[in-house]
Parts: C-alpha cells; sequence; structure tokens
C-alpha cells in the first residue's frame, strides 16, 4: 500500500482544489462497516491544498500515499477502488471524512488518483469495497519474498492490464491476486533489494508518463 514521493506536481493544482473535499449537504446512504460490503457512486481526489495538514483522523495528509476520504467507515479500513469507466484499481486505507458532495462517496489522494486515471477528469465512476477493517488483517498484503517492485498500473481488466503491460514494454509482467475476491490484474517492473532503487526505476517510468509507485512484493 505505500508508495513513494516520484509524481510531478506541476499543472494539476487547480485540478485538485477543484475536485478535493468540498462542503455540500449529501445524502448518500452509508456503506455497512462490513468486510465485503459495497458502494457505487463518484470520487474526486484531493492532493496540494491539503497536503501537510491533519487529516480527521490525526494523521499528516501524505498526497503521495495511497489514502482516502470516506464519510462513515472506520479509520484504517483499506479499500478496493475501481474506476467503473476504464477498470483501474487501487487499495487505499481510510483516514479522512468527507466528501460532502451530493453523490460523491470518496475522496482519494493524488497518488490514488494517478492509478485510478481520475487527475484529468476530477471526477470518476467508482465502485468500492471494503477488503478488511481496521484490526481484522490475518494475513500480511501481498509479500512474496521481501523487497520491492514498481507498479504502473492495477486493472479488473486482464485485457487492460496486457494493453498497459506492452505498451510499457521490457520486462513489465502481470502478476495476479484476489482482493476481497475481486481479481486483479497487476502490470509490475522489476525487483528490487531497497527502496532507493526502485525508487530510480519508477522515475524513469514517470519521466516516460507513466502512473508508476513503488509496492512492496
Amino acid at each position: 500500500m505505500r508508495s513513494t514521493r516520484l509524481l510531478p506536481v506541476a499543472a494539476v493544482s487547480a485540478l485538485a482544489l477543484l475536485a478535493g473535499c468540498s462542503r455540500a449537504v449529501m445524502t448518500t446512504p452509508p456503506v455497512p462497516p462490513t468486510a465485503g460490503a459495497e458502494q457505487v457512486g463518484f470520487a474526486s481526489w484531493y492532493g496540494f491544498a491539503h497536503h501537510g495538514r491533519r487529516t480527521a483522523s490525526g494523521e499528516v495528509f501524505d498526497m503521495y500515499q495511497l489514502t482516502a476520504a470516506h464519510r462513515t467507515l472506520p479509520f484504517g479500513t483499506r479499500l478496493l477502488v475501481t474506476n467503473r469507466d476504464t477498470s483501474q484499481s487501487t487499495e487505499v486505507r481510510v483516514n479522512d471524512r468527507g466528501p460532502f458532495v451530493e453523490g460523491r462517496i470518496l475522496d482519494v489522494s493524488y497518488a490514488a488518483a494517478r492509478q485510478l486515471g481520475a487527475v484529468g477528469p476530477g471526477v470518476i465512476p467508482v465502485r468500492l469495497r471494503v477488503v478488511s477493517l481496521p484490526g481484522t488483517e490475518t494475513t500480511a498484503p501481498d509479500r512474496y519474498g521481501g523487497g520491492f517492485t514498481v507498479q504502473v498500473g492495477s486493472f479488473t481488466s486482464r485485457a487492460r492490464a496486457v494493453a498497459l503491460r506492452d505498451t510499457v514494454g521490457g520486462a513489465a509482467a502481470i502478476t495476479e491476486a484476489t482482493v476481497a475476491g475481486e481479481v486483479l490484474y497487476r502490470v509490475r517492473i522489476g525487483s528490487y533489494a531497497d527502496r532507493t532503487q526502485a525508487h530510480a526505476a519508477a522515475q524513469n517510468l514517470v519521466a516516460r508518463g507513466f502512473s508508476a509507485i513503488v509496492v512492496d512484493r
């Protein structure tokens, strides 16, 4: 779930201000705090204007981490979020409250927005599924022998993952993982013993226009 600080920051501040946590009245029904529960609606994202500020949970908001704001789910809840238009997906951890806008069910961080293809549109149609509630995880997220790798995309559609893998080229490969009953096809490249090496590889991919994050293997 952790990502590293390597995403470009220019030319998106205005979008973040438009898309982020507004304070209008909302009526969207809450999702039950149960593993496997789903909610469908729209998600926005927030970043620069909130970076470094305290979230509702007391954590300092870091726009480069895979986190999200939800109105009711307990802090620490892990969610699988899928863009219903593109099948792009990512996992986030709830550490803030919002968005308070009719029809919007989630505000994701800038890093998560990059993985979901939300930075340009600002608001996207999503489906979220509760992966786990705080204190209920019994196994660690997928780690295969330790170390780090670079992820350039995650999809619920294998065809889209194949297309991205072919575009990235080189040693890019698809790994499959089942998260909350959903099969995810993750496009990843490389295996690195330390985060510094993985960070350098990810920076090269970002320079090529890909949304790359460093993740645990």
